[in-house]
């Protein structure tokens, strides 16, 4: 079976710790490259995962003819600049989320990749491809919990280290660039249509000038998503979808864990149901599934429009929390 064969874009820990292993794991990935600045530490992670060619420049990886699609885990700030500059290389982007810094910039990117429509592009929201949510689609979508009307989310960690990228202002540091876009992805995501107005607050560090605690209200017209997110809280994440016969309680929502199943319930009237999922890699499902629309030249799971959406949604909380009124999307 061919294979996609990767280059990746910085020794970021998300790429060596997650990211790499299931790639490696996977039916249709051969990661082949690295690169980095730092190329004391790229030749011991490379010889570490098995990586057979080291870069020592970002460019000079992207002009690897060996290489097909480039997977980018740089900080926020450099998400758009280097998908351009890997689709001007010709080669396939996936790239973690954020896609960008603000909707501008996620609306250049698309802009870009359409100039490239021979090449695949993808923002990397790993969650959506796990059993758990696949299942908890269809059951919204099939009316197990009659009439969807909200849909609550929370996740938090707790960090205050000033050197971790999440606490730096200026690479896009804060918590709803990093967490809380998964919230409004996910409300997105089952409610399958974008809200029409937003409503949020959010509290900022005074030291790091990031934003460290945010909540919000997403009107979708039939239902309301509600969320908080914070990089300042006792670590939590879990979500609740209710309707108007049944609750959808999702354990462990984001990060699911790889060595342990997990677990979904539907509550109802007449008592819960635990649903459980064998153990699964969302990270090597997602980029089995990016790599064969790679190989079978078919559209990616999910488009670039997508990302450009919920960057809107993300903006209009900020601006909600600055203007303190609702603001339409």
């Amino acid at each position: 079976m061919k294979k996609v064969r990767w280059g990746i874009l910085s020794t970021a820990k998300i790429g060596r710790e997650k990211v790499i292993p299931a790639m490696q794991a996977t039916k249709l990935c051969d990661v082949v490259a690295i690169a980095s600045g730092n190329k004391k530490a790229v030749k011991t992670i490379a010889e570490q995962l098995n990586i057979p060619v080291v870069h020592d420049s970002y460019d000079k990886l992207l002009n690897d003819p060996q290489i097909d699609a480039v997977y980018i885990p740089l900080p926020n700030h450099l998400h758009v600049e280097w998908a351009i500059k890997s689709m001007q290389a010709g080669k396939h982007v996936l790239c973690e989320k954020p896609i960008g810094l603000s909707l501008a910039e996620a609306r250049q990117l698309l802009q870009a990749s359409q100039q490239k429509p021979q090449l695949k592009i993808m923002e990397a929201f790993m969650y959506r491809f796990h059993p758990q949510w696949q299942e908890a689609k269809k059951m919204v979508n099939d009316g197990k919990i009659g009439e969807l009307k909200t849909i609550q989310s929370f996740f938090s960690f707790y960090n205050t280290d000033p050197n971790n990228i999440r606490n730096q202002k200026e690479a896009g540091g804060g918590g709803m660039m990093d967490i809380g876009c998964y919230c409004i992805s996910q409300s997105r995501f089952i409610f399958g249509k974008e809200p029409v107005m937003v409503s949020g607050t959010v509290e900022y560090d005074p030291v790091f000038q990031t934003d460290y605690m945010a909540s919000g209200i997403l009107d979708f017209t039939t239902g309301v998503a509600t969320f908080t997110c914070s990089t300042q809280l006792s670590p939590y994440q879990r979500v609740n979808i209710l309707g108007t016969k049944a609750r959808l309680e999702i354990e462990i929502p984001f990060n699911a864990p790889t060595d342990k199943p997990t677990r979904l319930w539907l509550h109802t009237k007449d008592g819960t149901e635990e649903i459980v999922f064998d153990t699964a890699d969302q990270y090597r499902i997602q980029f089995d599934l990016f790599s064969k629309a790679i190989l079978n030249n078919e559209p990616v799971p999910t488009p670039l429009e997508d990302a450009v959406s919920n960057m809107k949604v993300i903006e209009a909380v900020f601006e909600s929390a600055k203007e303190k009124k609702f603001v339409a999307v």
